[in-house]
């Protein structure tokens, strides 16, 4: 009996061929899904208990027969002190780890570019809005799951994190894979002044704070008396690009915490003690992962910048000015296009 005929007649009775063709296509949906999954909560992870996981191992070795090793790696901590302040130390191969594209395909989320960025400048993003963790912040300027690299070629990007995370052994080491650097205006004035360009910095301008607004259906943005990343664009030349991340604020639901609740007025005393935000917040079944939400991270055009060291209040109000404008209309223009009502505008705080 030929190929062709074993193949018929294995259909016809039901045999492997046929069961084959149906159960492959489940069963890889299925573990695609579970990698995806993996993916997403390692990530959680990292962002909530790594830093004192790594904190707990360094105080165990220095507890244990290994507090040789532990108390080099203190002092080459210190020498590499200043390094979260001096462009990071980036890893290619942590950048293209495959974990990052099933963390992509999880929501899913994708990189839009709506203009070409000359990579002789340097440039300041502003991302909007922060959301609970910054998730399409960290996929797109973090990782090469969505190509930024293929898409801005020429640019490197950092994304800005609060310094303190800085301070933890090996947690630190750990980030700075990744591209995350200091939020400090030492660690931007570095990555902006680099002679010829190719620099991206990355700021979610809205801070900590704004994460506690990050709930679905939010269009709240804390911009209007955050100005400081437009001085620093002026001091350094830098252009500035709006980003706008549809889908951010619909990852997580959140405790009720309106303003002047004593929810609000814990966690913004907190906010001030602690320099983070603690926003209460669950995503599926009760749990810290996130609903399976798309991000569509969209990167505007370019708003370039005249050069003032020492830029005056009235310079910086007008560019102030003239990015929330910029800022507004990308939303206006894409809104449509990811399930935002007409009817739905930006509320800028």
């Amino acid at each position: 009996m030929g190929w062709a005929k074993r193949r018929v007649c294995l259909r016809r009775q039901g045999g492997p061929c046929a069961t084959t063709l149906h159960r492959m296509p489940a069963s890889s949906s299925r573990l695609r899904q579970c990698l995806q999954v993996f993916a997403v909560l390692q990530w959680v992870f990292s962002f909530l208990g790594l830093a004192q996981v790594c904190l707990a191992v360094l105080l165990l070795l220095l507890l244990g027969p290994a507090w040789m090793l532990a108390v080099l790696y203190l002092v080459w901590l210190y020498r590499d002190r200043d390094t979260p302040q001096t462009g990071g130390r980036r890893s290619a191969w942590v950048r293209n780890w495959a974990i990052w594209r099933h963390f992509r395909d999880y929501f899913p989320i994708s990189l839009v570019k709506t203009a070409e960025l000359d990579p002789c400048h340097n440039y300041l993003f502003g991302f909007h809005p922060h959301g609970v963790l910054v998730i399409g912040a960290f996929s797109n300027f973090c990782t090469e799951a969505t190509g930024f690299s293929r898409i801005f070629p020429g640019l490197c990007p950092h994304l800005l994190m609060l310094p303190c995370w800085f301070h933890l052994p090996f947690f630190r080491d750990y980030i700075m894979c990744s591209g995350l650097v200091s939020s400090d205006k030492a660690s931007a004035a570095y990555l902006l002044s680099r002679p010829g360009g190719g620099q991206v910095a990355v700021v979610a301008v809205g801070g900590p704070l704004e994460s506690l607004e990050a709930k679905p259906g939010a269009l709240s943005l804390r911009i209007r008396n955050q100005k400081g990343f437009v001085k620093l664009a002026l001091e350094y030349g830098a252009s500035l690009v709006p980003v706008f991340s549809f889908g951010e604020n619909e990852l997580f639901q959140q405790f009720p915490n309106p303003p002047g609740s004593w929810v609000r007025r814990a966690q913004e005393t907190l906010q001030r003690l602690l320099s983070v935000a603690l926003p209460l917040f669950h995503g599926r079944l009760g749990l810290l992962l996130p609903f399976r939400t798309p991000i569509h991270t969209v990167v505007g055009a370019p708003i370039p910048v005249q050069k003032s060291p020492r830029p005056s209040r009235a310079q910086v109000d007008t560019l102030h000015a003239l990015y929330v404008e910029r800022l507004t209309r990308l939303f206006e223009e894409h809104k449509a296009r990811y399930g935002i009502p007409a009817e739905q505008h930006l509320v800028l705080t």
